[in-house]
């Protein structure tokens, strides 16, 4: 596609889901009036309204659909139109209940709250396809249509289905991916607990049973669910391509430390252009860090292009137990920080807070108590800072620094009967994006595949599953001049999740220069003492360096007391580093002072304080933008440049406030 971006949007996009089908007429006329007031330009509409659109089978009502899209048409706001499929109506479970997904334990998920549809179902399929295609040949003309938002989330609710069609289809994928049952034998080890099968026929899915069921077993279906949703994806925009070959498709991922399920790199060359939802956990202080990691690792799923912030909250959501809202600036900060790592659109849920459902008191754009609130005034403010900003649109973010991030590893590290339930994959990204984030450091989030070159330091964190093509690579981006460092847990299993014999950290034992014997893994509450007077928890392990390989640091008590926890070898041009234990915050912020050192890495700024964040966005001619996001309580100096929007005065950015700083070339 020639222009894969909303059609008709200049500028950063801004907007969120909009659900007309909630409100009276009048409601809707004031609800385009006040976008226009706040800068809206982009909407997403029609989400749930499957129900609305087809009350009945066969019976369709477009009036209230066509009046809206043509309201929003003459204000120029231009709308991100869905398929109407993110959940089916209840006519049409009532009448093929046999479409509703089951649980591992053979639970029905009932209709009441949404998504409740078997995925794989050939009839499910059938049904979204069809509506799909009105949609489409509908709305194809129309003046507001600018892009084709694909279901809604898919897999939030339901990652794995394990329905009898859902078995059908597992193994269609396995007979794809193994070609005979003898090949699925070998790849699952199946000779282990009297496993064997004779036939596909005999394969199921990993239902309940009576103890751990086969862990590669589990790791294949948590492949095939995440293709499986992939295919559903592609047949709805296969006919949208059909029918609208002019109008870029995407979907809404969720790219964050809290989804699982979906190998969205897998995903990437399927979207016309990227879309994340993404929301903040009310319990973590730091979740501006997190937020920050999930927005790189969103422009590493798009290959470095602009992205579409499709989804996050103005303040309080309605799905944690706890629901805690936005202190003043946060909303405005959380929203540039996504512009600041690559976004060239934001858009929240929701343009108007629902009075009623599920989601009534999750925020919005215009909250219950209208527009003389601090949420309506905010909304107005990050309207005209986007608009005064525009000019970055296009523009990217470039890293010397990259993190490693695998969902393969991810499925397969917390996989049952391990050595230790507190090694969770999340748990390490985070500490070391945390690090580099609190050095003001860019870092691209790419998948163990990426190239690899163009980095001065790589880090890779519990790369449980390594199949030898992405050994080969880390280890050659050492070879060419990079800092490497791996952590523990990583290079353990091959893309079947069988332990790689003779030592771990099995894939990386040449590289690394190390050979673990035994690993030690802690109890709960046990920590140890490095030779510098660091604390790690969690992970140990009896490790073997060989010739050549530097011992950093020891561990000078416990039962490895003496042994080795921080090596380092040089490898080519570069160095390959081992983190072989679970280092306090202080000491992998001391490593990773080392590490950026050695590699020769410079910060996004120097001199900046602790909390405050800062990103550089980079146009092709030259000119750069610098955000700085004051996470702080206290005032910061403002760097060089030309202030284009932000809270600032006196030469300083405000307490929790922000600026976008045009730089001189």
């Amino acid at each position: 596609m020639t222009n894969p971006w909303p059609l008709g949007v200049d500028g950063i996009a801004y907007g969120g889901d909009y659900n007309p089908e909630q409100w009276p007429l009048a409601t809707r006329v004031e609800d385009v009036e006040l976008m226009q007031q706040a800068g809206v330009t982009l909407v997403s509409v029609g989400i749930f309204s499957w129900a609305q659109l087809e009350p009945r089978p066969g019976e369709y009502d477009f009036g209230w659909l066509d009046d809206i899209l043509d309201r929003l048409a003459a204000a120029g706001i231009k709308v991100a139109l869905a398929t109407a499929t993110a959940s089916p109506p209840p006519w049409l479970t009532r009448k093929h209940p046999e479409l509703l997904p089951e649980l591992a334990d053979g639970t029905v998920l009932h209709p009441g709250g949404r998504q409740a549809y078997r995925v794989s179902a050939p009839l499910w399929r059938e049904y979204a396809v069809a509506m799909t295609r009105r949609m489409a040949e509908r709305y194809r003309e129309h003046p507001a249509l600018a892009l084709w938002h694909v279901d809604n989330e898919l897999g939030c609710h339901v990652p794995h289905d394990f329905s009898d069609d859902a078995a059908a289809a597992f193994r269609r994928w396995l007979e794809s991916r193994y070609g005979t049952v003898e090949a699925l034998n070998a790849a699952w080890g199946t000779a282990f607990w009297s496993q064997r099968y004779d036939s596909f026929d005999e394969v199921l899915p990993p239902r309940s049973a009576p103890t751990y069921p086969n862990p590669t077993q589990q790791l294949d279906f948590a492949r095939y669910s995440s293709d499986e949703l992939l295919v559903h994806y592609r047949a709805l925009r296969d006919v949208l391509r059909e029918v609208t070959p002019h109008v870029p498709t995407t979907t809404n991922l969720m790219l964050s430390t809290g989804t699982k399920w979906m190998d969205y790199f897998s995903w990437a060359g399927d979207l016309d252009l990227v879309a994340n939802d993404h929301y903040t956990r009310a319990h973590d202080p730091l979740a501006h860090v997190e937020l920050a990691l999930s927005a790189d690792l969103t422009r590493g799923v798009a290959g470095g292009d602009p992205w579409v912030l499709m989804e996050h909250s103005t303040s309080a959501v309605n799905w944690q137990p706890r629901n805690r809202t936005k202190r003043p600036g946060e909303m405005l900060r959380h929203s540039l920080s996504h512009v600041a790592h690559g976004a060239d659109a934001v858009m929240y849920f929701q343009w108007r807070q629902s009075a009623a459902g599920a989601e009534k008191y999750h925020s919005a754009m215009l909250p219950h108590a209208g527009t003389d609130t601090d949420v309506w005034r905010s909304t107005v403010e990050l309207g005209e800072a986007l608009k005064a900003i525009g000019e970055i649109k296009g523009s990217r973010v470039r890293s010397d620094v990259a993190i490693v991030w695998d969902y393969p590893s991810w499925w397969g590290v917390e996989l049952d009967s391990h050595p230790s339930t507190d090694v969770t994959y999340p748990d390490r990204v985070l500490a070391h994006y945390r690090a580099l984030w609190e050095r003001h450091v860019s870092v691209d989030v790419v998948p163990p595949s990426a190239d690899l070159s163009r980095y001065r330091l790589v880090v890779v964190p519990t790369l449980y599953v390594t199949s030898d093509a992405d050994a080969a690579n880390i280890a050659a981006a050492a070879a060419a001049g990079a800092t490497v460092l791996v952590t523990y847990f990583s290079g353990i299993v091959d893309e079947h999740d069988h332990v790689r014999l003779g030592g771990y950290p099995g894939a990386f034992h040449d590289l690394l220069g190390v050979r673990t014997e035994e690993f030690w893994a802690l109890q709960e509450g046990e920590t140890l003492t490095l030779d510098d007077g660091s604390t790690a928890d969690v992970w140990s392990e009896k490790i073997h360096p060989a010739d050549g390989t530097e011992v950093v640091r020891t561990f000078v008590d416990g039962d490895l007391a003496g042994g080795p926890a921080v090596t380092r070898r040089a490898v080519g041009d570069g160095s390959a580093w081992y983190l072989a234990t679970r280092l306090d915050d202080a000491a992998l912020g001391t490593l990773t002072e080392t590490l950026l050192v050695e590699a020769g890495v410079e910060p996004v700024l120097a001199g900046v304080p602790a909390g405050v964040e800062v990103a550089r966005r980079q146009a092709g001619d030259g000119r750069s933008w610098l955000f700085v996001l004051n996470h702080t309580d206290v005032p910061v100096d403002l760097p060089p440049g030309e202030v284009l929007a932000g809270r600032t005065s006196d030469g300083q950015v405000h307490a929790g406030g922000y600026a976008v700083l045009r730089e001189q070339v």
